[in-house]
């Protein structure tokens, strides 16, 4: 895997809208300048936006072409350090057709986003970059009055360090609040709770490593069957991490797709799951039970080690996960620790 340039101060980074574009529109787009104030204060990134970034939802649902001409202009120019996304969605998919993968390949710079996102990071992974499972621009970075520092101090540590040796830690704090996109809102704040969870041992023992590759569960049935879908050899001794989306699909959903990764033999060549806190921890024990129905009772891979409760995707607040990057699964300790730089100097 080919990784980018470690981020630094004064480095530029461009928004691309490369699912839903409500960033753009004329309601919401505080939130754009919420985030590039908060990047540029807080991170001393300039912040530019590609040209389809902004024009809003109804013209960039029209046209995934020029959402797929933001992405190759943003890797083609020099001047970019790194490129984040906008939010999710649902048919990032549609970009597919339109994607150079050389261009990926000779142009690697820092890419992250996520839910409807991991249909890009699946390119990323065919074009053989790291790329990084982590906050939009919509979203963590545009959270009103400040950004979790969770999410804060997992940005700066991953994309801006040397994370061989990183642990990603348990947020001993969580939230389940909903604080409406209404510009009336920006003031509110979301509280935090305490977790008395924290990361839970689903199965297995010892500790287990291997290279990260995963997404959010949702969006695994639009990339099943498609050239940029992992085969099960590029599944082979991986750690699985995934999540399930603010749509919180039903725990036989999870168990469906689970069933399918079965079926193509993904399953038995993992060397680890890794399972991201549900939004809201709606279906937080079903979810549990889902699992190990397949990967335990059905699938009878009663050692692979599992851990849940892991804050990344949907989850609040969240972290960052680099794609490809070998870590290591410490079941007796529960901990989750990068084995090797996810990115350069």
């Amino acid at each position: 895997m080919v990784l980018p340039k470690k981020l630094k101060k004064g480095d530029k980074v461009a928004v691309v809208s490369l699912s839903w574009g409500g960033l753009g529109d004329e309601n919401l787009i505080h939130k754009y300048y919420i985030a590039k104030k908060r990047l540029e204060n807080d991170f001393g990134l300039e912040v530019i936006a590609m040209p389809n970034a902004l024009k809003g939802s109804t013209f960039v649902d029209k046209h995934p072409e020029l959402r797929a001409k933001d992405l190759m202009d943003a890797f083609e120019d020099k001047t970019i350090s790194a490129i984040f996304c906008a939010i999710g969605g649902d048919d990032t998919i549609r970009l597919l057709p339109y994607i150079d993968y050389d261009i990926i390949r000779n142009n690697p710079k820092i890419f992250m986003g996520y839910s409807d996102t991991t249909v890009n990071h699946f390119m990323m992974f065919k074009a053989g970059l790291v790329s990084f499972y982590g906050p939009t621009v919509m979203c963590e970075f545009g959270e009103y009055v400040k950004m979790f520092d969770y999410t804060s101090e997992a940005v700066k540590s991953v994309l801006f360090g040397d994370t061989t040796g990183y642990e990603i830690k348990s947020s001993p704090e969580w939230s389940d609040d909903f604080v409406g996109w209404d510009e009336k809102n920006v003031s509110i704040e979301k509280k935090l709770k305490y977790d008395n969870h924290g990361y839970e041992i689903l199965q297995g023992s010892g500790k287990a490593s291997g290279h990260l590759l995963g997404g959010c569960l949702d969006v695994f049935t639009m990339v099943i069957g498609t050239d940029i879908f992992p085969d099960p050899e590029q599944w082979k001794g991986a750690i699985l991490f995934i999540e399930t989306s603010e749509e919180r699909p039903s725990p036989d959903f999870v168990k469906w797709t689970l069933r399918n990764f079965a079926a193509q033999g993904i399953l038995k060549v993992l060397n680890g799951i890794i399972v991201g806190k549900p939004q809201g921890k709606q279906y937080y024990e079903e979810y549990k039970s889902a699992i190990l129905k397949i990967v335990a009772e059905e699938e009878h891979l009663t050692d692979l080690p599992i851990i849940y409760n892991v804050n990344f995707g949907h989850a609040m607040p969240i972290g960052v996960i680099p794609y490809g990057i070998k870590a290591e699964l410490d079941c007796d300790k529960k901990k989750i620790t990068l084995l090797e730089s996810a990115t350069e100097e």
